[in-house]
């Protein structure tokens, strides 16, 4: 399939084809939450974020700001179209008929938000009460999208209701201790019930016919039974990670490089059991390198794993954050070339490299890298 600037076309089956449209995420506006079921399980108990609500700084907005305009700038110097969002009034209240919150969040990962498989560009349900009305941001583009490509799908998931139904209420106490976190995890007991489809976009990996879901505080399995629905053509599998007392997307746990070749993060071991898949295919799963910090920046929802958040221009090439100089030096000696991007300034706003980002445009189309599926246990 061909590829020019001057053309829309949605296009994108995997997480390491060649890019040539991305969406970069803007820091304005960005807001510290409320407090709320699903975000207060998410914020680690010694955070320095608990207690907090409100606009962020400006300060910090600026720095991060400025980080996501030289990351986009480094991205359409190398050929790639890139387009931003248009945030709302995140510091207005949000309320539907059955609850109501201080505050929106933001919009720097529309990772979070957008799912892309193949021609469809796919909104998230979204499990944050604060995250509701996310969609907003993109939707001038994605009427752009729509417009300018007559095979380019638009959907959004069914919104969920997100009363108290949705959320066990065991995750609300302020010291659980990540001893019983961990246990709970393994257990796959998590902060989110069944009662309706739950899930952000940053959950799912595309591998061609094949999605990998993270099962976790985001996405629940009644959303991983939707999305199989929702993509009959393709083969979707649940997944977990023991070792994480907070699973909040799979993008800082488990990161496809390129064909044949995944880091995992070594913390947060995919289980034995669910090896299968890749094992079958003669597929190598890697140890990530470990993190150069020892925290997060100040007033981060994310760990210090946003080392491994890394971004894939082709198979050749990787984005990794300028200042983990692990990660970097294990990509390198796997024979990539390693493009440093300074962004720890906006990690606080929504993630790493790649959640700050979501595909419009990758070359390449629907392989089967899977073609030995193992038997369901």
């Amino acid at each position: 399939m061909s590829w020019s600037p001057e053309k829309t076309t949605v296009n994108s089956w995997n997480e390491w084809d060649p890019l040539k449209h991305v969406i970069v995420g803007v820091a304005d506006g960005c807001c510290i939450p409320p407090p709320e079921p699903a975000l207060d399980a998410k914020v680690p108990e010694d955070s320095d974020m608990r207690g907090q609500w409100g606009p962020r700084p400006q300060e910090t907005v600026d720095a991060a700001n400025a980080q996501l305009d030289n990351f986009a700038k480094l991205l359409e110097d190398r050929g790639i179209r890139v387009d931003r969002p248009d945030p709302i009034d995140f510091s207005q209240a949000i309320a539907t008929p059955d609850w109501e919150t201080g505050s929106g969040f933001g919009c720097m990962p529309p990772r979070d938000v957008l799912l892309t498989v193949g021609s469809e560009m796919l909104e998230a349900t979204m499990s944050y009460r604060c995250r509701w009305f996310e969609y907003l941001c993109y939707r001038p583009l994605l009427k752009e999208y729509y417009e300018a490509d007559p095979k380019m799908r638009h959907e959004a998931a069914p919104k969920p209701r997100l009363t108290d139904a949705d959320y066990r209420p065991d995750y609300l106490s302020d010291r659980i201790g990540v001893e019983k976190r961990l246990e709970w995890t393994a257990d796959k007991f998590f902060v989110t019930t069944d009662e309706e489809p739950l899930f952000d976009a940053a959950d799912t990996l595309r591998f061609g016919r094949d999605l990998v879901v993270q099962h976790g505080f985001t996405t629940n399995l009644k959303a991983i039974d939707w999305l199989q629905r929702h993509f009959p053509e393709h083969r979707v599998h649940a997944v977990n990670f023991p070792g994480d007392p907070y699973p909040i997307h799979i993008d800082a746990t488990f990161t496809p490089l390129r064909p044949g070749l995944i880091m995992n993060n070594p913390d947060r071991r995919l289980p034995d059991d669910q090896r299968g898949l890749f094992e079958k295919n003669g597929w190598e799963i890697i140890e990530a390198a470990r993190p150069a910090h020892n925290s997060p920046p100040p007033l981060c929802y994310s760990s210090v794993w946003l080392s491994m958040n890394v971004l894939v221009l082709d198979p050749k090439t990787v984005c990794v954050e300028a200042s983990e100089v692990n990660q970097l030096e294990q990509l390198d000696k796997l024979g990539f070339e390693v493009v440093p991007v300074p962004f720890r300034d906006a990690y606080a706003f929504g993630g790493g490299l790649h959640c700050a980002t979501a595909d419009v445009y990758r070359e390449g189309g629907c392989e089967d890298y899977f073609p030995h599926q193992p038997r369901e246990i």
